[in-house]
This record gives C-alpha cells, structure tokens and sequence, in this order.
C-alpha cells in the first residue's frame, strides 16, 4: 500500500510543480487552449495587416492632398501611443517573481528608453520623407528590406544563425530593392523629380536598416538589462520609447519652423480641414493598432515571428494603393513583389525549422526529467 502511494506521489509530483509555476510565473495567455490561442494570434496578425496598410495609404494621402509637413507626419507614427496603455490596464499580470531592479539598473533602463526614443524618432522621419517621395507601393516593397537587414544586424548583435535560407532571403530582397532602384522612371507620384525620388528611396532603405538595428536592440536589451520579454515588459518598451519619439518630434516641428505654416496646411488641403484632421487622427491610430498586434505577436509567439508577419503586412500595401490611389502595377513591381514574397517565404522557413528544432529539444528534456523522477520513486519504494 505504502509503495502503491509512493509511486502514486511520483507519477503526479511533476505535473503538480508544473500547474503551480504556471499560475505562479505565467502570462494568463499561456494558460489558453490551442483553439484560443490561435484566435488571439489571428487577431494579432489582422491587427497587423490593417493597421500598417492603412496607415502608409493615410499617410500617402497626407501628402497627396497637400500635406508637406515632414516633422507632422513623423509625429503621428507614434503619438497615439496612450492607446498602449489600454491592454496594460485591462490585461490582469501575474505576480513578478523576480527581485526590483537596484538604482543602477534603473539608470541603464532609462538610458536604453532614451537612446531607443531617440533613434526611433529618426527612423521615423527617415520614413516620412521616404513616403513623401515615393508611391505607397513603391514605399511598401522598399520597406520590405528590413527582414534582410534584421537577418544581418542579428547575426552581430544577437548572435543570430546565418542558414543558408537566411543568406537566401538576404539576396532575394536585395535584388528586390535594387530592381525597383533601377526602375525609378515609373515608380515616383507625379511632379517627383528623379533626384527627389532618389532621396525617397535613399531614406526608406535607411529607415529600413534603422528599424531592424532597433529591434536588434529592443532584443538585446530584454536579454541583457530587463532580462524579461514579458507582456508588461515589452509594452513598457513601446509606451516610453514612443513618448520620448514623440516628444524629439514634436521639438523637431518648432526647431524647423514647420509648426508656423501648420494653419495654412489645413486650410489648403485639398479635402478639406475636417479631413486634414481625421487623417492625422487616423493615422495615429492605424499606427497603434499595428503597434498593439506586433506587440501581441512578440508576447504570443516570438519577436522573430512578429517582424516576418510585419514585414508581409507590407505586400498589401502595393494591392491596397492600386485600388486607393490607382497607381500603375508594372512589370518590375509585380517582379519586385515576387521576389519580396520569396524572400518572406525563405525567412519564414528557417524560423518553423527553429522552433521544430526547439519543440523537439523541449520534448526530449521533459522525457529526460519524466524518467528520471519514476527512477526517484523507484528507489524510494525500494527502500520502503
């Protein structure tokens, strides 16, 4: 009897500890079903797809009907970040286990929300004088870049294989971007002359390069100084990285004087001042909504997978401005786009791999710790 208990206790022991450190340590997402968890991840992802394609068709139209200012649009990418605050507050967080950071960590985590809202900031207005000189597809595909750039800066920063698929990816939307590089000509909004659609494409591809070197130290930062990605942790980051952007901005727009013509802007544009107004707000928000499924992304499934479904979100984009806009699909765009999504596809593959590879390694550790707790057990009955 006392055996039968014994082997009892060590057949449900693991499970037990298991439960315990879920409702102690664990996010409520980790705790849903599979049904539920893919819903919430769908959710995420046409967070992601709506909200960034429709804040690059708001932010074309912007300047399509007479915006100018670029400190204005650099604003509105991140000033709607108090609807972040929304799923902090609603969303129940368990108990942090961990101890409070010293004085000193503090300090580095001030440091990395100041450097990061600085450079955010830039990447921005990089992105704002991208869209001002070039069509929403065109913009849309050039951005598509920074999965390449991402692969190369983690592979320094983070430590990031370099697979073949990966090099494979890199290659493919090289060739994308300097197709489309090539093919100036018919690929500009009317009145851009090719010096200014040059330094449209110029930015875009910095600001593609900008925001991958961002998230390769947004990661580096969790791992390092925070030492936590989650929920609450990754949306602090977005929140006060956002505030400090918006607040360089916002200095940017008086330092350049832009603030001074913001009256006669809303004036002349050409819908009107009660639709200059709606697409700044709209803007803001599509912005955020993006914001809040890549973030949801990041938490549900990993940064990697968030950056690849942001990246995709940008081949609709191209689809969306032919309808919006109705700007012509020629032969080196379809090519373009393409190569983007074989380039996704690549990337993509390589991340499944990992996380076979990681599920696997998982599985085989959990068999491992099984078998050694009813080798426990059984020399404890021995003993009994």
């Amino acid at each position: 009897m006392c055996a039968q208990v014994l082997v009892i206790i060590a057949d449900i022991e693991y499970p037990i500890l298991a439960r315990v450190r879920t409702q102690i340590e664990v996010s409520p997402f980790l705790k849903l079903t599979r049904k539920r968890w893919w819903m919430l991840v769908s959710i995420n992802i046409a967070f992601v797809l709506v909200g960034q394609t429709a804040a690059v068709l708001l932010g074309r139209f912007y300047y399509a009907e007479g915006g100018t200012s670029m400190f204005l649009a650099t604003i509105v990418q991140t000033a709607g970040f108090p609807i972040l605050c929304i799923p902090l507050i609603l969303i129940p967080l368990p108990p942090s286990s961990s101890p409070p950071p010293d004085p000193r960590t503090k300090k580095h985590i001030v440091f990395i929300y100041l450097s990061l809202g600085v450079l955010l900031a830039g990447n921005n207005l990089l992105y704002a004088v991208g869209l001002l000189f070039l069509s929403a597809s065109t913009y849309s595909l050039i951005c598509a870049t920074q999965l390449a750039f991402n692969a190369v800066l983690s592979y320094f920063i983070n430590n990031q294989k370099f697979t073949p698929l990966i090099l494979n990816s890199v290659v493919i939307l090289s060739f994308s971007a300097a197709l489309l590089a090539v093919n100036g000509d018919s690929n500009s909004p009317a009145g851009v002359s090719k010096l200014e659609y040059s330094i449209g494409f110029v930015c875009t591809l910095g600001a593609s390069a900008v925001y991958a070197l961002l998230l390769s130290l947004m990661q580096l930062s969790f791992q390092k100084v925070l030492k936590s990605e989650s929920f609450a942790v990754v949306m602090k980051m977005q929140i006060y990285t956002s505030l400090i952007a918006t607040i360089v901005s916002i200095g940017g727009l008086f330092a350049s004087g832009q603030w001074r013509t913001l009256h006669v802007e809303m004036e002349n544009f050409n819908s009107g001042p009660p639709s200059y107004f709606m697409t700044l707000v709209w803007t803001a928000i599509s912005w955020q909504i993006c914001s809040v499924g890549v973030v949801g992304l990041i938490f549900l499934v990993s940064s990697l997978f968030s950056n690849v479904i942001s990246t995709v979100a940008l081949t609709a984009a191209p689809i969306a401005s032919l309808i919006v806009f109705r700007e012509t699909m020629n032969g080196a765009k379809v090519i373009a786009m393409l190569l983007a999504l074989w380039g996704f596809a690549s990337y993509l593959f390589q991340n499944y791999l990992d996380d076979s590879r990681t599920m696997e390694t998982q599985k085989s550790t959990e068999t491992d710790s099984s078998n050694e707790i009813r080798k426990e057990s059984s020399c404890v009955v021995s003993l009994a």
